[in-house]
């Protein structure tokens, strides 16, 4: 799975977005609820702001697992890479991926209902010896009034679950019912990321087609559907069809 492509794409989602001049926030209010939240969970907390680019790190007891000291922590990046770095890396990249679908997810709610829902998912420490395994969460605190995200929460707490396994159990989960969204309600939203001919091409492409042998296929020159691969190369964030295609596995896009 490539890791970087995912992540770039989805820092492209978060950081690229338009945030409006003059618009306050008083992040000091949500600075002080995390904190008091960590002291009685202690967890770790990472508070993201989107329009900053920066992240706030506040550790608790568990903080110790990934090298966190017990002081509150500013990174100049709204992604924690110095936690990610000692989480699987197949497991990082299927949690961005999730948090990409959660975001297409939320883009079809109106008004506030975004704040009812988070990410859940399971994750497994790096190395291939003393596998821990981690519960981790995604939560969007606040939304510009243009609709982007501003702020968003991912706690990290010790998973009482050392059953062995692989994937990390992603689902989003409405947390005032406690229901698990069903992922047939989100996962064909990240199909609005590509248009239908280009999401026909990577499906093609995924079977071992050739630009020629897909042309054929949809009736189409050569030359469009080298046009269409680049276009889905700019869309996705990748360097080539290859990494397109591993994207597109783990966000459900495709089926192999």
């Amino acid at each position: 799975m490539s890791k970087v492509s995912i992540e770039d794409q989805l820092t492209s989602t978060l950081l690229q977005q338009t945030f409006l001049d003059g618009e306050v926030l008083d992040i000091e209010e949500y600075k002080k609820s995390v904190v008091s939240y960590v002291e009685i969970e202690q967890c770790v907390a990472v508070l993201s702001d989107f329009q900053a680019d920066c992240s706030y790190i506040y550790a608790g007891n568990f903080g110790e697992f990934f090298g966190l000291s017990s002081e509150d922590l500013i990174i100049d990046s709204a992604f924690e890479d110095c936690i990610f770095n000692k989480i699987n890396s197949d497991d990082v990249t299927e949690r961005h991926a999730l948090e990409l679908q959660y975001i297409q997810f939320l883009k079809n709610l109106p008004g506030e209902e975004y704040r009812k829902y988070s990410t859940f998912s399971r994750l497994r420490t790096s190395g291939s010896q003393n596998v821990n395994y981690i519960n981790h969460r995604t939560i969007y605190l606040k939304k510009s009034s243009n609709g982007s995200i501003w702020l968003a929460l991912c706690l990290y707490s010790p998973s009482g679950n050392l059953q062995t396994s692989t994937g990390i159990d992603g689902r989003i989960v409405n947390m005032q019912t406690g229901e698990t969204i069903a992922s047939e309600k989100y996962k064909p939203l990240s199909e609005t990321l590509l248009s239908k001919r280009e999401l026909e091409i990577l499906k093609l492409a995924a079977k071992g087609n050739n630009s020629g042998q897909i042309a054929g296929f949809l009736n189409i020159s050569v030359y469009t559907v080298r046009r269409h691969r680049q276009n889905i190369i700019q869309k996705m964030q990748v360097s080539n069809t290859t990494e397109a295609l591993r994207t597109a596995l783990v966000m459900g896009l495709i089926q192999v």
